[in-house]
């Protein structure tokens, strides 16, 4: 796995490289700024890009901004970004063009190394990892959308491990119940989300994106 990093921090940006290379990945390149990341991944190809939120000049979306222009640049590269805090809009933002091979993570998540190692090697394959406490804190604010109300607490519990990216025998060891528990309330999530089975879209993803996209429209 080839891997780029964006961080203006150059302490954490130094530390993340050497957890990776210690764990044998291939740190090709990092930056500190959007730009360098930009150039470092049309130089290097990386299979995966990491970007923090919040980078120079203003340190508001500059990563985020890189990371649609990345994928726009390269649709098969797969992105992980990190943030400090739980940034609604920018999180709907990054995930709007699609979640195949995407990531969404508070910085704490760094320092556990097997949950964070797990988050990157599900991105790089393709998969989506939300961290559970965006996904925690976006359930909080929305309490007012209608739809989202529909779902019962446990829904949401398993639309939650949904957008980490958990499959059904994952999310039932999780909550510690049977797989047909599991699939029983996922269908009872896309009915109550009103994803139809004759969409042509992945459901899963689907359910996860209206939820977004419903908590963007109440921002």
């Amino acid at each position: 796995m080839r891997i780029v990093i964006a961080e203006d921090d150059p302490l954490l940006r130094e530390g993340l490289a050497l957890l990776l290379r210690a764990e044998g990945l291939d740190v090709v390149a990092t930056a500190g700024t959007p730009d360098e990341a930009l150039v470092a991944i049309d130089v290097h190809k990386p299979d995966v890009a990491i970007l923090d939120v919040r980078m120079p000049p203003t340190h508001t979306d500059e990563g985020i901004v890189a990371a649609v222009e990345a994928r726009r640049r390269r649709p098969d590269l797969a992105v992980l970004v990190l943030s400090a805090y739980v940034e609604q809009s920018f999180a709907t933002e990054l995930l709007g063009g699609g979640v195949n091979g995407l990531g969404y993570l508070l910085k704490e998540r760094v320092g556990r190394v097997e949950e964070f190692l797990h988050a990157l090697r599900r991105v790089a394959a393709g998969g989506t990892a939300i961290d559970s406490e965006v996904v925690a804190q976006l359930f909080t604010r929305s309490r007012q959308d209608t739809r989202l109300e529909r779902l019962s607490p446990r829904e949401r519990d398993v639309l939650a491990l949904m957008a980490e990216g958990l499959g059904n025998s994952a999310i039932a060891e999780k909550l510690v119940v049977t797989d047909g528990a599991v699939h029983k309330h996922i269908r009872n999530i896309f009915a109550k989300l009103d994803l139809s089975p004759t969409d042509q879209v992945d459901r899963r993803v689907a359910a996860v994106l209206r939820y977004l996209e419903d908590l963007r429209r109440l921002a």
